[in-house]
């Protein structure tokens, strides 16, 4: 347990269903994207609100890169956006920002600005928003045990994986109605309790993150261990 309340310390989020959510209301994939989007932010500060001290959202997976180019280009157009728009609300509620993720694989005008964003919050100590953006699980664990084997050091791998600037999720929430974890974290998901739910992520709202939370805190976390 992270807090004496079994409160969760690190929240990560697999935003899935935004393409289904157009498709129920007879619109264009790209609108799902773009509300989704929205949300996305509006969870971010909603984190903070509750008090989560790390969260992490999944954004583009580099399986993803599979997509039609023009759906790509909307989503990292979208990232682009809010970023921009929304660095100064970030920094003003200590939000430190990060990434994890392949960046070599995205236009520059998105490395710059999240570089730019990452470097303006980088003093920031309220909470860690990471976007995990062209990033795969297994992809990260090949990259660490590369680095490692060349490294000639015989301990410490785990600093070898991108994502070792994070504690362990303690909390995986996954919307849109698929019971998988898509090749999210795969190292730290270990022992992460899994809450799946059938909304799509543009309907996820700050009370269902709540609701998520509270079941969470219902929850015994054993660890392998008897009690």
């Amino acid at each position: 347990m992270n807090h004496a309340d079994n409160f969760p310390n690190h929240v990560a989020i697999i935003m899935d269903g935004n393409g289904r959510w157009a498709k129920k209301r007879n619109r264009q994939r790209t609108d799902g994207h773009a509300k989704g989007a929205a949300v996305a932010i509006d969870i971010v500060l909603c984190a903070k609100k509750v008090n989560i001290k790390y969260l992490t959202l999944f954004a583009f997976s580099a399986e993803n890169w599979n997509r039609p180019k023009r759906e790509i280009a909307l989503i990292l157009s979208l990232v682009e956006n809010h970023l921009k728009n929304k660095a100064t609300e970030l920094k003003e509620n200590g939000i430190r920002f990060k990434t994890i993720g392949n960046l070599g694989d995205l236009p520059k005008s998105t490395v710059d600005l999240i570089d730019t964003v990452s470097d303006m919050t980088s003093g920031c100590t309220n909470m860690v928003f990471t976007l995990a953006i062209s990033y795969g699980g297994r992809q990260e664990i090949r990259a660490a045990a590369e680095k490692y084997k060349n490294s000639g050091n015989p301990i410490g791998f785990d600093s070898y994986i991108q994502s070792a600037f994070l504690p362990d999720p303690d909390l995986l929430i996954r919307t849109g109605g698929e019971k998988r974890i898509s090749n999210f974290m795969l190292y730290g998901l270990a022992y992460t309790e899994l809450y799946f739910l059938d909304k799509y992520w543009p309907d996820f709202s700050c009370e269902d993150l709540k609701a998520a939370i509270k079941e969470y805190k219902l929850r015994k976390r054993r660890f392998g261990d008897l009690i």
